[in-house]
């Protein structure tokens, strides 16, 4: 259960979070409506290719990623979206397109847009498309240690 993987991580780092539970949703906008949080605070995990590697970019569910902008940020020639096939299996336990922006856990590195970063605290997904977190930003950056950068 991805759920439980993830409060077990977040419960032995001393994180303060919140379980939320929801009808199904499948966008980013969907989960924050459903659990009425303003989209600005609802973290969208979006699995991004750079190069011959996978990285998550991790955006405000209000946001969209420019690849361009991203690609000269990181100081690459190209970034994409990657594709299903080439993430899904990344992330054993999570449903397509639910999973948690922690790439720590998943040996990725983890990119996260400044207007997220502004936030006191953010909503992530779970790892299911019933389930999300609430958590303070600063812990979310403390263990994830992303590298804030324009998308």
């Amino acid at each position: 259960m991805p759920v439980r993987r993830f409060k077990e991580y977040l419960d032995d780092h001393g994180v303060h979070y919140e379980v939320l539970e929801h009808p199904v949703a499948y966008t980013a906008q969907e989960v924050a409506q459903r659990t009425h949080v303003p989209g600005q605070h609802f973290a969208k995990t979006v699995a991004i290719r750079i190069g011959d590697r996978l990285a998550l970019a991790v955006l405000p569910a209000t946001d969209r990623i420019d690849t361009e902008r991203l690609a000269q940020s990181v100081g690459e020639t190209s970034v994409r979206l990657a594709s299903e096939g080439e993430f899904s299996a990344h992330f054993p336990g999570c449903e397509t397109g639910a999973m948690p922006p922690f790439g720590n856990l998943y040996d990725m590195e983890v990119f996260v847009s400044p207007h997220l970063a502004q936030a006191e605290e953010i909503v992530v997904n779970a790892g299911t498309h019933t389930e999300a977190v609430r958590l303070p930003y600063s812990a979310f950056a403390r263990l994830v240690k992303p590298v804030e950068v324009h998308m």
